[in-house]
């Protein structure tokens, strides 16, 4: 059985081996052996940027096999590409040999990698080109990057199998497991701590930028603690007679994981807040600085992103732009339904079964569909009511119809507002791809974007920042101790920094909690958050299982003051299996290969 290697150790075979010399020791591109990799700085250092290379594009959301499918699947988004892998999902047509993200692969070589180098650094001895100092910080990078890479994994499989040493070809691969969940935290908080303390305060070298710091490191541990702390894996009776070999695989409910991970995201919204990270804040308009926020690489609020990410803004260019026919990033109704007005009240509270929103009477000037608006510096007059008025956040994140978008862009420019209905500017033609709810997603997109005359602006992908570390300490406080001060304070320091009202005194626990998810719902759209949260939570079997609305974007003869064209419409009744899909399947060809990797409930 020793010859049958899980694909995830053939990175053995394909990138170096831990314990023989010759062939195995040489790099892929090269004629030089791990000695001698490890005894010259350059090259060491282009093994750990190698290490890196593994890191997911999650700003690539489109193409399969995405680096990113988890926006398509959650009820913010919907892929309007047929052959976008979240469509397959999303109508429950997956299972255990097509799930094709190739992420156990990626990321395992990734891990060995980060194995490979920090098995063989200590070879390199300290001169003018590499410090000792710097060498410490590129094993804490290493570290960081080998902990980064199992949370990836353990998010979407839950227990992984923990690898923190090479393996030599004369080991027999079938011994390895999986950990319970508990453990594979264990072992990512241990290596957070570790890192830490080789990582910079803060990565102020733009040659650096993409490394991660201290308070990375914290991020990690501080979001990996929160997971654990959360229902999915805290308790879950679904798993609870879950094992592998007569090992429970998640442990018993213990409240108190919420302070732990309390205690873990003040510790690093401290260290960040030392080190000079704040909130961006740099622009008197909260919508174009939410904006800017994700458009200016590396501010201050980013703790750690990936220079590229696989950004592709063409992918949510309305299609009215003559270079244009890419309108494939289409925002939910039920998503635009949720943003507060500008007063901070919800303005739908529901769905009728004719499908016409439940309008909420506390909401003031807009809530009826029917209104219309008069010009701002935003949109045209005659916009819809339903998109006047709103949370600041929204004219950032969403395109829609009357907008003025790109008006003032500094390369060709537009002065038509949009025009998402069917024969409209950016409607639906008679063939070509666009927007299936009548929104595209404004939230990524860089304004000076252009592909005729070609303008891509480098970007990044931003994977952990300070508004989220405030959110999920404000998330574990309360479930720890109750809307206590800190809870209010936290949440509403991103309110105020996005435009709104603080949130209502005498909010009871559950009430704040709702509050809590509602924010970060918003805050965090599009950032992937919204797929793990909605499982962490162990809600997805609601807000996945529901039907997804968009606008009448198919019926001709419409235009701006169109009511039937803003009729919320069914666009798919979406599928989430409870018993199954809370958990990904370990790919059928790794369990083929080593049946004791216990597959998934009911996969």
């Amino acid at each position: 059985m020793k010859s049958i290697i899980s694909l995830f150790f053939l990175a053995v075979i394909l990138f170096t081996a831990s314990c023989k010399k010759g062939f195995l020791d040489k790099i892929p591109d090269g004629d030089l052996t791990l000695d001698q990799i490890f005894q010259d700085p350059g090259h060491t250092r282009g093994y750990l940027n190698n290490v890196y290379s593994h890191m997911p594009k999650e700003g690539a959301m489109v193409d399969p096999p995405a680096p990113n499918p988890y926006n398509g699947i959650s009820d913010d988004m919907e892929m309007s590409y047929e052959a976008s892998q979240s469509n397959n999902w999303n109508a429950g047509n997956w299972n255990s040999s097509s799930e094709g993200a190739g992420l156990w692969t990626d990321l395992y070589t990734g891990i060995r990698k980060a194995n490979v180098f920090l098995e063989n650094v200590s070879k390199l001895v300290p001169s003018e080109f590499a410090s000792q100092e710097r060498i410490n910080q590129w094993k804490a990078e290493a570290t960081f990057l080998r902990a980064f890479y199992h949370f990836l994994l353990m998010r979407v499989y839950g227990p992984v199998p923990i690898m923190d040493k090479t393996v030599g070809l004369d080991e027999d691969y079938l011994k390895f497991r999986r950990q319970p969940i508990d453990k594979c935290v264990d072992f990512i908080v241990a290596e957070c701590d570790k890192a830490a303390t080789g990582l910079l305060p803060r990565v102020a070298d733009p040659a650096d930028q993409g490394r991660p710091s201290k308070a990375t490191a914290l991020a990690l541990k501080a979001r990996a603690l929160l997971y654990m702390a959360s229902p999915l894996w805290n308790g879950n009776p679904t798993y609870s007679n879950f094992t592998s070999d007569g090992v429970r695989l998640f442990p018993d409910a213990d409240a108190s994981r919420w302070q732990t991970a309390a205690t873990a995201a003040k510790a690093c919204i401290d260290q960040s807040l030392t080190a000079g990270y704040k909130l961006y804040n740099n622009n008197p308009d909260p919508s174009l600085n939410y904006q800017e926020l994700f458009w200016k690489n590396f501010n201050e609020e980013v703790l750690f992103a990936i220079i590229g990410g696989g950004v592709d803004d063409g992918y949510a260019e309305p299609r009215g732009f003559v270079d244009a026919d890419f309108g494939l990033i289409s925002p939910t109704q039920n998503l635009v339904d949720a943003y507060e007005t500008k007063e901070g009240v919800q303005p739908v509270l529901g769905y009728n079964a004719d499908n016409t929103p439940i309008l909420n009477p506390d909401a003031v000037t807009y809530a009826d569909d029917g209104q219309t608006a008069t010009a701002t510096s935003n949109y045209v007059a005659g916009t819809r009511g339903m998109y006047v008025n709103r949370d600041p956040r929204f004219y950032a994140s969403i395109i829609f119809t009357g907008q003025k978008y790109k008006w003032t862009r500094t390369t060709n420019p537009r002065s038509t507002p949009i025009q998402f209905w069917r024969g409209g500017f950016d409607g639906r033609l008679a063939n070509g791809h666009y927007a299936e709810t009548g929104y595209l997603l404004k939230k990524i997109g860089h304004p000076d974007f252009s592909r005729t005359p070609r303008v891509v602006p480098q970007r990044s992908w931003i994977f952990f920042r300070l508004g989220e570390q405030y959110l999920n300490y404000a998330e574990a406080l309360n479930e720890a101790q109750g809307p206590v001060g800190d809870v209010y304070t936290y949440v509403n320091l991103i309110r105020t920094r996005a435009g709104m009202p603080n949130l209502p005194a005498g909010l009871s626990k559950d009430q704040m909690r709702e509050r809590i998810r509602h924010e970060r719902r918003i805050e965090l759209a599009f950032e992937t958050h919204r797929f793990f949260d909605t499982r962490r939570w162990k809600i997805a079997e609601v807000t996945d299982n529901a039907i997804i609305y968009g606008l009448d974007v198919q019926a001709t003869g419409y235009n701006m003051s169109s009511d039937a064209f803003y009729k919320r419409t069914p666009l798919e009744k979406r599928v989430f299996d409870p018993s199954k899909h809370y958990l990904w399947p370990i790919p059928q060809v790794e369990i083929n290969k080593n049946p004791k990797l216990v597959q998934n409930l009911n996969w």
